[in-house]
């Protein structure tokens, strides 16, 4: 039940398994299912009852391990509906909105467009693979009953959603610039030409304009969801004591 527990825990926090599109049942059947596959090589659990207080805190604490390990992915994935969202909301487009299956809010279309391709990038680069790996080793690194994270991992765990804002803006910075530049030019157009009514042609200019920078930028995205996604698994290693700091 313990690392049942772990592994569901990993699968309702992690990239493509937690939306809200994926009932439940399917969630609990793959959980089940790689547990009786990782069951042979993990340590016998020193517990043997079930209803204590001991066994109800250690099964929060496997919870949450798991939680946090899926959780650093997640992180890589709002990465990207976040600088969705900035590029959105400086071309314009941040009117389009739709329902994010992730977190069940609206969020603009950008922000989902950039969701999908960096949930496709995350299958594409065997991720999941690498999620059912870190988790196997995490019953090493911290065995069920006899290891138990400290708080400066749970502070680094904080510290490293840094890493999303500052990847976020490294993406949508040519966007940016770029609309700055635009919205220059209709400052020049509208001091050279005051009878211009630049709001009934600048809010359309601005969101063909972001739709073109958008296509021209988008050869990044592959590069920046594979930096962000080796930080992340670097960041992991260092969590589970596997690789160098």
């Amino acid at each position: 039940m313990l690392p049942f527990m772990r592994i569901s825990g990993l699968f309702a926090a992690m990239i493509g398994l937690s939306a809200q599109s994926i009932p439940v049942t399917v969630r609990t059947l793959l959980a089940l299912f790689l547990t009786l596959v990782i069951m042979p090589v993990i340590k016998p659990v020193p517990f043997d009852n079930l209803v204590g207080v001991g066994a109800i805190v250690e099964v929060i604490q496997q919870i949450i391990i798991g939680v946090a390990i899926g959780f650093i992915s997640m992180m890589v994935l709002n990465t990207f509906v976040l600088a969705g969202q900035i590029v959105a909301m400086q071309t314009g487009l941040g009117f389009a909105s739709i329902v994010d299956p992730v977190n069940g809010i609206n969020v603009p279309a950008v922000g989902q467009f950039y969701l999908v391709l960096a949930t496709l990038l995350f299958w594409t680069l065997d991720g999941h693979l690498a999620m059912i790996q870190m988790i196997t080793t995490s019953f090493d690194a911290f065995p069920i009953g006899e290891a138990w994270w400290t708080a400066a991992q749970f502070r680094d765990i904080a510290e490293w959603a840094s890493w999303m804002f500052v990847s976020a803006v490294t993406l949508s910075l040519a966007p940016i610039v770029s609309l700055l530049i635009v919205n220059l030019a209709f400052g020049v157009m509208t001091k050279a030409a005051p009878q211009l009514n630049i709001f009934s042609i600048g809010f359309s200019i601005a969101q063909i304009t972001g739709l073109i920078i958008i296509w021209v930028t988008l050869e990044n995205f592959v590069s920046h969801f594979a930096t962000q996604w080796q930080r992340a698994q670097q960041f992991m290693c260092e969590l589970l004591l596997i690789c160098p700091t």
